[in-house]
């Protein structure tokens, strides 16, 4: 088998910028050959990450207290082999593979494939599942949807002190989420995204579940650093509800592109003529210099008057003009003539 990627110091990152996780979940609806499908789908719309869900319906849902959903979730099982299989699909053509695992027996047999355990909003309060990833010392990418600050400290300082490891910055990424499919527009909180960075000094990433990428693009401008949306490849004539939060391989491309322009738009915070401007020679054809409106005889008074701004800026600066107003000229000078003094 070919085994997971070596990892990296900070694994949040992607190719272009933000890492992005393309979450296939539960949309293959069981069905491996569909599974695959979206896996193929996946790795070609460029994502840095392509992610599944690892679980047994009795092993996650009371089959006594919630009956239907044990059953919608034992529908939806893929295989161990399975699994294995995507997990090779992934990772032969360059693209992580990770997968939510919310049955903990099955950690063992996955885990190679895995750079980072991705712990969903519903388990950030599940601190013996908690437990067993916190040993194993990779990476912990945590989404916090239900939760307010407060359970999030509480859950980081059990993961810190189950394993201090998770001291270091780049071992936790925390990911603002809304659990609601779809997300309206007023659940989303992206402004939580400084916050939770400012509070907890870890990166801080977005989990998408809202209709289109405009929530994608704006978290990446609030500070997210790891983007995770839905995957499908359409979702026309579909049943289940992930497909109607996410997004298909052009729209993933799309998205990609925008945060590379995006990230070329925001440039940086140091305000200076940059290398374009003054390579153009922009400083002198944009700006202005101050000439005489008017000939000027050797001994004339300068008034206020007898100045025009004009470009290009030769000469005399327009910002010295107090230079010579009010005094003698020293020579004779043309009108419009290039001011040196």
């Amino acid at each position: 088998m070919a085994g997971c990627r070596v990892i990296k110091k900070n694994i949040w990152r992607g190719k272009f910028g933000p890492l992005l996780i393309a979450e296939i979940g539960g949309n293959h609806e069981g069905n491996f050959s569909y599974a695959k499908k979206l896996t193929k789908e996946a790795i070609k719309s460029g994502a840095d990450v392509i992610k599944f869900q690892l679980y047994s319906g009795n092993r996650l849902v009371n089959s006594k207290i919630s009956p239907k959903r044990n059953e919608h979730f034992k529908k939806f099982e893929l295989t161990k082999n399975q699994h294995l299989k995507l997990a090779e699909m992934c990772i032969k053509s360059g693209v992580q593979y990770n997968a939510s695992i919310w049955d903990t027996s099955m950690i063992d047999w996955v885990d190679k494939y895995l750079n980072f355990y991705k712990i969903g909003s519903g388990d950030l309060t599940a601190y013996p599942i908690i437990s067993e990833f916190a040993k194993r010392g990779k990476p912990i990418l945590l989404s916090t949807g239900l939760s307010n600050f407060s359970e999030i400290k509480k859950t980081i300082n059990f993961i810190v002190k189950k394993n201090p490891i998770y001291k270091k910055k780049h071992m936790i990424a925390l990911m603002q989420c809304t659990s609601l499919y779809p997300t309206n527009d007023v659940d989303i909180n992206l402004s939580v995204i400084p916050e939770l960075k400012k509070i907890f000094k870890y990166e801080v990433g977005y989990s998408d579940h809202s209709i289109g990428d405009l929530a994608l693009l704006i978290s990446y401008l609030k500070g997210a650093k790891i983007l995770e949306f839905h995957f499908t490849d359409t979702r026309k004539n579909k049943k289940f509800r992930d497909h109607f939060v996410s997004l298909t391989k052009d729209e993933v491309i799309k998205l990609s592109l925008n945060l590379q322009r995006t990230k070329k738009l925001l440039g940086n915070p140091k305000k200076e003529a940059i290398r374009s401007e003054i390579k153009s020679g922009h400083l002198k054809s944009f700006r202005r210099a101050i000439y005489f409106n008017k000939n000027i005889a050797k001994g004339d008074i300068i008034k206020n008057e007898d100045i025009v701004c004009l470009r290009p800026n030769e000469g005399l600066d327009a910002r010295k003009a107090d230079l010579i107003i009010g005094k003698k000229s020293p020579k004779i000078f043309k009108a419009l003539e290039k001011i040196k003094l």
